[in-house]
C-alpha cells in the first residue's frame, strides 16, 4: 500500500475516533458539566437507615463512624453497623460508640455465609434489621464530606425515584498515586452519573449508594448474583435501574471520601477485583463502554501515527478541538465534583488512561477472588 494513501486510511480513522470520544463528552459527559439542581416545590426528609458493613475496621469505624453519626438531619435517621465475623477490636469500639450515640444499631455476625460470596450476605443481614425504608450505604473506610451528606443524598427522591446513585471519592493526598486513583475514580463517576442522566444507568458505588428497601426486595435482594464475589453495588444497580426509577445528586456536601491505596500493587489488586464483574452487565451497556473504551485506548496510538504518516497540522487540529471540549467539560465537572485540583494535569492523566487500560483490560475476563 502507497504510503499516501496508507497516511489518509490512518488520518480518517482518527477522525473517526475522535468524532466518536466527541459524542461521549458533548452527549454524556457535558451533562455533569452543565448540571443544575432542580429545585423542589416540596421538600420532604424521609427517615433514612444508613447501612455500614465491616469486617477487621476497628481503626476505620474509630476514625469514620462518628462523622456518620453526627449527621445534622431534621428527620429520623439510624445507622446499622454490621459487624461481619471481626477478629480485631471492632466489637468494642462499636460498644463504645453506642453509648454515645442512640442511633447506632449493631449487628453482630459470628458464622459465615455459605456459598454466598463477598459482602452480600451481611449487607443483606443489615437490610433486614433496617427500620426505615429510604436505605444509604457506605463504607468503613468512608467519611462524608460535610454532615449534610444525609440529607442531601436523601433530597434525590421524588416521585417514582427508587434509586439515588452519589459520588464516593477519596481523600487529597501528595504523590502521583493519589491522582491517578482520584481521576479514575472521578472518570468513573463522570461516566455512571452521566449515563443515569441520559436515562441509561448502569452502576453505582457502595461508598455512597441510597435505594428503596421495597426495590431490595422486589428484586428478591441479590439472589440473582450472589455467586459473583463483586457486584453487590454495581451489579444490582445494573439489574435494578431503570430510565425513570434513578437519580443522582451531584453536591460537594453529598460526597464520601475514602482512604486511598498508597502501594501500586495494592490499587492494582482492588482495581481487578472491581472491573471483574463489568462482564455480567446488560449487553447495551457493555456495548456502550466497550466503545467509549476503545477509541480512547486507540485515540493516541493513531494521533502518534497521523502525526508522523499523514500531516501533523490535520492531526493536531483535530486533537485541538478534542482536547477544548475536553477541556471545558473536565473542568466543570472537576469543580463540581470537588476534584478541580486534578484540571491542571488532566492531558497527562487522560494520556495515562491508554497504559491503564493496557492493565486492567485482562481483569474484564479473569475470574474473580472468592472474597470481600
Amino acid at each position: 500500500m502507497p504510503p499516501i494513501l496508507l497516511g489518509e486510511i490512518i488520518f480518517y480513522c482518527f477522525v473517526a475516533i475522535t468524532a466518536i470520544q466527541l459524542f461521549y463528552y458533548l452527549f454524556f459527559f457535558a451533562r455533569i458539566a452543565f448540571y443544575k439542581v432542580k429545585q423542589k416545590i416540596k421538600s420532604q426528609s424521609h427517615p433514612v437507615s444508613v447501612i455500614i458493613c465491616a469486617r477487621d475496621e476497628d481503626e476505620n469505624l474509630a476514625r469514620n463512624l462518628p462523622g456518620v453519626l453526627v449527621q445534622s438531619y431534621p428527620s429520623t435517621y439510624e445507622v446499622v453497623v454490621v459487624n461481619d465475623n471481626s477478629l480485631d477490636d471492632s466489637k468494642y469500639i462499636l460498644q463504645e460508640l453506642k453509648k454515645t450515640f442512640k442511633s447506632l444499631h449493631v449487628v453482630e455476625l459470628t458464622q459465615e455465609a455459605i456459598h454466598i460470596a463477598g459482602k452480600k450476605y451481611p449487607l443483606s443481614i443489615g437490610i433486614r434489621e433496617s427500620k426505615h425504608e429510604i436505605l444509604l450505604l457506605t463504607d468503613a473506610d468512608c467519611v462524608p464530606a460535610s454532615e449534610q451528606w444525609i440529607q442531601k443524598m436523601q433530597n434525590g427522591y421524588a416521585e417514582n425515584i427508587d434509586i439515588v446513585l452519589g459520588y464516593g471519592a477519596y481523600h487529597k493526598k501528595r504523590g502521583v498515586l493519589n491522582k491517578l486513583i482520584r481521576f479514575e475514580t472521578y472518570h468513573t463517576a463522570l461516566q455512571y452519573l452521566s449515563y443515569a442522566l441520559a436515562g441509561i444507568p448502569y452502576m453505582g458505588v457502595g461508598r455512597n449508594l441510597s435505594y428503596k428497601k421495597e426495590l431490595f426486595f422486589k428484586q428478591k435482594g441479590f439472589a440473582s448474583i450472589n455467586h459473583i464475589p463483586s457486584g453487590d453495588d454495581d451489579l444490582f444497580v445494573n439489574k435494578a435501574a431503570k430510565k425513570n426509577n434513578t437519580a443522582i445528586v451531584l453536591d460537594p456536601e453529598a460526597i464520601t471520601r475514602s482512604i486511598p491505596k498508597t502501594k501500586w500493587k495494592n490499587w492494582l489488586a482492588q482495581k481487578a477485583r472491581h472491573y471483574s464483574t463489568a462482564k455480567w452487565y446488560r449487553p447495551k451497556h457493555k456495548i456502550l463502554l466497550g466503545i467509549y473504551f476503545v477509541t480512547q485506548f486507540l485515540f493516541y496510538p493513531f494521533l502518534a501515527a497521523a502525526i508522523i504518516l499523514y500531516d501533523w497540522r490535520f492531526a493536531l487540529a483535530v486533537f485541538g478541538l478534542r482536547l477544548l471540549i475536553q477541556a471545558v467539560v473536565f473542568y466543570k465537572s472537576m469543580k463540581k465534583m470537588d476534584e478541580k485540583d486534578l484540571w491542571p494535569w488532566f492531558l497527562f492523566l487522560d494520556i495515562w488512561m491508554f497504559f491503564y487500560y493496557l492493565i486492567f483490560a485482562p481483569a474484564l475476563w479473569r475470574k474473580p477472588k472468592n472474597k470481600w
